[in-house]
């Protein structure tokens, strides 16, 4: 005869029926409404509007030893490889999805984009 602390862990058949789920999985669910999609050949996108993104804007780049970083202080200058005036790389993920200007907005920086990189393009650029 099991004890009632064994009766604990063997499920009995009401805590089966609250568990299990009638009618189809989920991932069955899942399944038919991406098979659905396919047929009608639209894309659901919404499940990737919440993934979060690092955004980067690279004003630009530059290369140094590290005794001249060392000897960086309060005022120094660092000399950039961009030109005065030239896009900046707007960045997603460390990918390249657009270029912009910096402007000021209510004493802050910030960027206006002037191009924005196609789709076709920013494929390209990941072969």
């Amino acid at each position: 005869m099991a004890t009632s602390d064994e009766n604990r862990d063997q499920p009995n058949a009401k805590d089966a029926d609250l568990k299990e789920p009638h009618g189809p999985s989920s991932a069955d669910a899942a399944q038919n409404t991406a098979e659905s999609a396919a047929r009608d050949g639209s894309v659901n996108m919404e499940f990737v509007l919440d993934i979060p993104l690092e955004v980067t804007v690279e004003l630009g780049r530059t290369k140094m030893l590290i005794n001249d970083m060392l000897k960086l202080g309060q005022g120094s200058v660092i000399e950039l490889t961009k030109l005065a005036g030239e896009s900046l790389e707007i960045l997603a993920n460390q990918k390249p999805i657009a270029r912009g200007e910096v402007v000021v907005v209510n004493e802050k920086y910030g960027v206006r984009l002037t191009e924005v990189i196609s789709p076709m393009e920013r494929i390209e650029r990941l072969r």
